[in-house]
């Protein structure tokens, strides 16, 4: 049993475009916010909603399939970790965090336009289960993908 876990699972709209870029050693990047929404009653028990925004990290394959498919608005399921970056402000001299999500697998829930557009086994299209990178200071690391199927179920 692993001693500590860190998976994020996350389904919501896209506050932007991914924006796609590249690091110097060619390897593809995509970032973008994605919106979660709760709705809850408040003491006078008025519905109220809360939107919290995450930021989304993918790397190779997946960064390339975000930045080809993912639109502002677009409904989509993503799968990751969470990683913190800091660092000190060069005007103020504080310490800064950032909290993002290093995505390795994304599901689009809806068709280009938003509407759902199912595939041919009822599941929606594109699905992206890609490996994702450490860009930490420590250097690289490529996790490889692997896809259960049935054939992997003991019963």
């Amino acid at each position: 049993m692993p001693k500590s876990i860190n998976k994020v699972i996350l389904i919501g709209n896209l506050g932007k475009d991914p924006e796609l870029k590249y690091t110097n050693n060619g390897t593809a990047v995509a970032k973008f916010s994605l919106a979660t929404s709760d709705r809850f009653k408040d003491k006078a028990g008025e519905f109220q909603e809360r939107t919290e925004w995450h930021n989304i990290v993918c790397w190779q394959r997946t960064a390339e399939i975000a930045a080809e498919y993912l639109k502002k608005g677009g409904k989509v399921y993503i799968e990751g970790r969470l990683h913190t970056e800091s660092w000190d402000d060069k005007e103020t001299g504080q310490k800064k965090y950032r909290t993002e999500i290093v995505c390795n697998d994304l599901m689009l829930l809806g068709g280009r336009g938003g509407e759902s557009a199912p595939d041919h086994d009822g599941e929606s299209a594109p699905r992206s289960k890609g490996s994702s990178e450490s860009h930490g200071r420590g250097g690289a690391e490529s996790m490889p993908a692997t896809e259960i199927t049935d054939d992997d179920i003991p019963f």
